[in-house]
């Protein structure tokens, strides 16, 4: 047996069957999608075999006793059902690949004394309590239907007969084929050219639970889920308002991705509806699973290190953004809403920042303020002091650092870009390993490798509290976008202070600056209200106390400034009668 099997190793031999290939191409039309049916082929050839006598069994028709059965397409609209059952029926096996896709249900029955019908959905989007209690009990009863004399007989079974909240009508087959993939019964009758659609959708989903991104302490521990009709009633929970509008589209052609364009009428701009709504409406591609891959789409441009799109898994602060004049756009699938326009003050803001007094806050805020600051420019200034600036340095710090890098071999460059690339590698580690492992791994990881690198004598200390310091003030930014654009920005600035010290450094700043005075999100400059100057709005860094926001930020143009009226604090009354809000 080991004879053999060395043999087979050292020695050729030519396979009995010729192995797996996977081509390019290995015939005409191998690669093509399957083509969608046309109902009117479809029905000329029932029109056809009837006339003939030809195959009868395929198209076995049952005498019905509603409405009159035209046996002729002449007047067949493209796209549009038939009145002829069977042909709907074959029209929609043929669409839905019947019988090779299994998980597609269609139910056929008499429906009482008035003629056949076909009901059509999709096992495990419907809740089949629905179809069982309230759907085909009521149309196989005759009794529903003895009322019936004329007029319009859908519009009677949807009156009278079928016992849902949720019934609309469509004679459109794409409609009807995105309905049904999205969970709703199609019922088909025969002798009508209209289809109903009932509620039914009933698939699994999770549960709302805590924000895992943008946790607070003081506020709502409520967060979106992946299900857009969930997403849709939290909006709704807290926005309860007749002008907030959400209009449907689908933003994708292959697995039919349906997004909402939430706002509030007489608060958003026009404008910029309209440009939200342009921008969603040109899109011509196969899949989007989620925001992030809308937001590619649809943001002003792509080559941007900074988010020009902001998205949240709050509904409370989705809510504060529609309040504000923007746009909402929600997705199915992710459990993240987008707001736009934005600018970079959006991104430093936190829902935490209006529960709280105006003075937690405000200090909030220039804490986070100092974090940005700190993650992106503490390495480069670290290297361009410690490479061309010593002048700088406090003689027995110079001493310190000197001391401790005796044993270093590396150049400060080199020692500081390897412990950022291993700090990046341990946080990334953490994110990925599930459950209690990551946190373990990213704290001991990160003393363990720390304290080995400098008893090895790889890094100095001194550079480790750098590297920690960096670290931990990126933490603090509340926008993982903006954050993981931070991270990335800082090595760009560390190689500029590498190479040109505080020149360099200086060099950065201004290019940073140019960057984003130049950016606008949705017609928005990236730094208003500051660059340009407008109308600040009290809102900005400083927190002034919520009494004195009278105004909406002029960022949006808001069709509606006043977000409350001048005297907020109606119950401070002073002496003469009137109110004192501006005495605090």
């Amino acid at each position: 047996m080991i004879i053999k099997g060395v043999k087979n190793l050292f020695i050729y031999k030519e396979p009995d069957k010729q192995p797996f290939e996977l081509l390019e191409k290995d015939e005409e039309g191998v690669n093509q999608q399957t083509p969608i049916p046309d109902i009117e082929e479809i029905s000329n050839q029932y029109n056809k075999d009837n006339k003939s006598g030809g195959d009868q069994k395929k198209y076995k028709r049952t005498p019905v006793k509603v409405g009159e059965i035209k046996t002729t397409a002449d007047s067949q609209e493209k796209g549009v059902l038939s009145d002829q059952l069977l042909v709907n029926l074959e029209y929609m096996k043929q669409r839905f690949n019947l019988p090779l896709n299994q998980d597609v249900v269609i139910r056929e029955f008499n429906m009482g004394n008035s003629g056949n019908a076909f009901l059509m959905f999709i096992d495990g989007m419907i809740d089949n309590s629905i179809i069982n209690q309230f759907v085909i009990p009521q149309l196989s009863d005759t009794k529903n239907f003895t009322n019936y004399k004329d007029g319009n007989f859908v519009d009677y079974i949807i009156r009278n007969v079928i016992s849902v909240n949720q019934v609309t009508k469509s004679n459109n087959l794409d409609d009807i084929t995105v309905d049904v993939l999205r969970g709703m019964t199609a019922l088909f009758v025969d002798g009508e050219k209209e289809c109903i659609l009932i509620g039914s959708i009933g698939f699994e989903k999770r549960s709302i639970d805590k924000p895992l991104t943008e946790s607070i302490i003081q506020g709502s521990q409520e967060a979106f889920t992946e299900d857009l009709k969930t997403n849709l009633s939290l909006l709704r929970r807290s926005v309860k308002n007749e002008n907030f509008i959400i209009e449907m589209t689908q933003v994708s052609k292959t697995n039919r991705a349906s997004c909402a364009i939430a706002y509030l009428k007489g608060i958003a701009n026009p404008r910029l509806l309209d440009e939200v709504k342009r921008r969603v409406n040109s899109i011509d591609t196969d899949l989007i699973l989620g925001g992030g891959m809308l937001e590619q789409l649809i943001e002003d441009s792509t080559f941007m290190l900074f988010p020009q799109i902001m998205q949240t898994e709050r509904p409370d602060r989705a809510a504060s953004f529609l309040l504000e004049g923007k746009v909402l756009l929600i997705t199915e699938g992710t459990p993240f809403v987008m707001a736009v326009p934005i600018t970079l003050f959006h991104l430093l803001h936190s829902s935490e920042d209006s529960l709280l007094r105006w003075e937690y806050g405000t200090f909030l805020r220039l804490i986070r303020l100092i974090g940005v600051l700190t993650a992106l420019f503490l390495p480069g200034l670290y290297i361009a002091l410690t490479q061309y600036h010593h002048e700088m340095i406090p003689t027995q710090l110079l001493l310190s650092i000197v001391k401790s890098r005796l044993s270093v071999p590396f150049p400060v460059f080199i020692e500081i870009l390897m412990l950022e690339i291993s700090f990046e590698l341990i946080r990334e580690g953490g994110i990925r390993v599930p459950g209690v492992i990551g946190n373990t791994l990213g704290i001991v990881g990160a003393l363990i490798l720390g304290q080995a690198a400098v008893a090895a004598g790889f890094v100095s200390p001194a550079l480790i509290i750098i590297v920690a310091v960096t670290g931990i003030s990126s933490f603090v930014i509340p926008t993982y976008s903006l954050s993981l654009s931070i991270r990335i920005l800082r090595f760009i600035v560390l190689i500029f202070g590498a190479v040109a010290g505080f020149y360099g450094v200086s060099l950065a700043i201004i290019g940073l600056a140019l960057v984003a005075t130049n950016m606008k999100s949705f017609g928005v400059p990236f730094l208003s209200p500051i660059a340009p100057k407008a109308v600040t709005g009290h809102d900005v860094i400083i927190r002034y106390p919520t009494w004195e926001q009278e105004k909406r930020p002029d960022a949006t143009n808001a069709l509606n400034q006043s977000r409350q009226g001048p005297q907020a604090r109606g119950w401070k009354k002073s002496k003469g009668g009137d109110n004192n809000d501006k005495g605090r």
